[in-house]
């Protein structure tokens, strides 16, 4: 009968046990996630940026549903499709349907007005209604338009780009493959200036690569 041999441990294998060991008592099993390439796990402490005005809708059942979102694997563009108004406005439209009269499933994470304003309305810990079967690994944001072409204007571009691109550098998500239409969800025509000129929407990621190349340099 052959000997059970006793193998010998690989001294790379220790080294990285020993390695893993001391990254997990000093930033945790989150920051070891994240550090690993899992960190797509949303966090309830990260801090958003400085322009973002916290603004989250009640709880309930048709616009902020409580449920987790256990991972970010894109970022979904969408229109408000309702020209003219304000980020509060739509911000104030989702919390109207807490109420549960109309019987609409809506919401987004993030609303861009025509100002560069920023609302957000669900934290990245939950689900927004926003985009359909994207709604459980996705972050989504809507953005205001000064008429029926659905084209943004200068201020809300910027900063929709600027937005989008944080979450790309927070989530290590690629533009060109991570950040959607609603459009491409589903079919339908949103962002609608977006859908209708693709160059435009190429131009559109382009400029949040651009961005998001700026944020990893400075960081």
């Amino acid at each position: 009968m052959e000997r059970w041999k006793k193998r010998r441990l690989n001294p790379r294998f220790v080294i990285l046990c020993a390695v893993l060991a001391a990254l997990t008592l000093a930033v945790g099993i989150a920051g070891i996630s994240k550090l690993l390439g899992d960190g797509d796990l949303p966090a309830e402490d990260l801090p958003v940026p400085e322009y973002v005005d916290k603004d989250y809708l009640t709880v309930n059942p048709w616009s902020r549903p409580g449920e987790p979102l256990r991972k970010i694997k894109g970022v979904v563009i969408h229109y408000v499709g309702n020209p003219g108004t304000s980020a509060e406005a739509n911000r104030n439209y989702f919390e109207s349907l807490s109420d549960g009269n109309l019987e609409t499933y809506a919401s987004s994470h993030f609303i861009i007005g025509l100002e560069g304003e920023v609302v957000q309305c669900v934290p990245l810990t939950e689900i927004a209604y926003a985009s359909n079967t994207r709604n459980g690994d996705t972050v989504s944001i809507e953005v205001c338009h000064p008429d029926e072409a659905g084209m943004f204007n200068s201020a809300a571009y910027d900063r929709c780009v600027e937005l989008t691109a944080w979450l790309c550098h927070e989530f290590r998500l690629n533009p060109e493959r991570d950040v959607i239409r609603h459009y491409d969800v589903t079919g339908k025509l949103c962002p609608l200036y977006y859908v209708e000129n693709p160059e435009a929407w190429e131009a559109f990621l382009e400029d949040i690569g651009a961005a998001l190349e700026t944020l990893e340099e400075a960081s």
